[in-house]
């Protein structure tokens, strides 16, 4: 089994804030996602380039992945950042607004001259309408080696505000984007978090949302204030029960017996082989978020 990196939670952090990115290295979150877009004023993007690219190289975050967000193939900015990007060294570089495989193509080429190390990963911000319509190929443009793509980030406001969607309960309008999605990354074997919430004292909607990201086959979700790091930690994980029946699953068809059977009986119920990968893939999760 691939090893599992666990991506619960995603908190984007803006780098213009210097105490923000310190305070950082102290938080609960799995992922870190060191933000040069959206998140930063225009006259503060240079500034804000440097002190990520600082904090990275500094280290000290523990075992949190730190994803840096730089500005869009269109920006005047990107190409400074990607390189510095590049330098700096992060787990991954977050593009913003890709919309064609040929995007991933063009930052691979790019990274290539840049001479990125190999370990530094690609992500994929899935925002606007064109990258629905091409999402399959795009998410098969992770089976390119040279494109380093190994997730997908859901950007629903943008998605929201270029459709004229509305935010409803239960994210009616949108659940046909968030599958569509979702089925191109696991077609092509990459993670895919779910986009962020924006009320920060609605705490129902939040664990609703974070229960229903979970029950699509999401692997985390991206966040917004420290505050959701907690909810989406405890959702994203295997909880007692669920752990406990994936390792009886798994003893059940490790017991000689039942070597090379497809299907057993456990419990009054049918299993399959298949129930015992779904179950493998479980603990191995909550082991890596045990040793985390």
């Amino acid at each position: 089994m691939t090893k599992i990196h666990p991506r619960r939670s995603a908190l984007y952090m803006p780098g213009s804030n210097a105490r923000a990115l310190e305070k950082a290295r102290e938080l609960p979150a799995d992922v870190l996602i060191l933000d040069l877009e959206d998140a930063v004023a225009p006259d503060a993007k240079a500034a804000a380039r440097e002190q990520v690219c600082a904090a990275v190289k500094a280290g000290g975050y523990g075992r949190r992945e730190l994803v840096i967000r730089v500005n869009g193939l269109d920006t005047p900015w990107f190409k400074d950042d990607l390189a510095a990007a590049a330098e700096a060294g992060p787990d991954a570089i977050l593009i913003p607004k890709v919309s064609s495989p040929e995007t991933l193509q063009q930052v691979g080429t790019l990274l290539e001259g840049l001479w990125a190390a190999p370990g530094i990963r690609v992500w994929a911000m899935v925002e606007t309408p064109l990258a629905i319509l091409d999402i399959e190929r795009i998410a098969r443009a992770a089976r390119d080696r040279r494109t380093r793509l190994s997730c997908f980030v859901m950007g629903t406001n943008d998605l929201a505000k270029e459709t004229r969607a509305r935010f409803l309960p239960g994210r009616g309008p949108m659940l046909p984007w968030l599958t569509s999605a979702l089925l191109a990354a696991r077609a092509h074997g990459i993670d895919i978090l779910d986009g962020v919430y924006n009320d920060i004292k609605d705490e129902a909607g939040f664990q609703a949302e974070c229960e229903q990201a979970r029950d699509l086959g999401f692997d985390g979700k991206t966040l917004i204030h420290p505050a959701q790091l907690g909810p989406a930690n405890a959702v994203f994980a295997p909880d007692a029960a669920e752990l406990a029946r994936a390792r009886a699953v798994i003893a059940a068809f490790d017991q000689p017996e039942n070597a090379g059977k497809g299907a057993i009986q456990l419990d009054g119920r049918m299993v399959e082989l298949l129930h015992a990968e779904i179950a493998r893939r479980t603990v191995a999760l909550a082991d890596a978020i045990t040793s985390a």
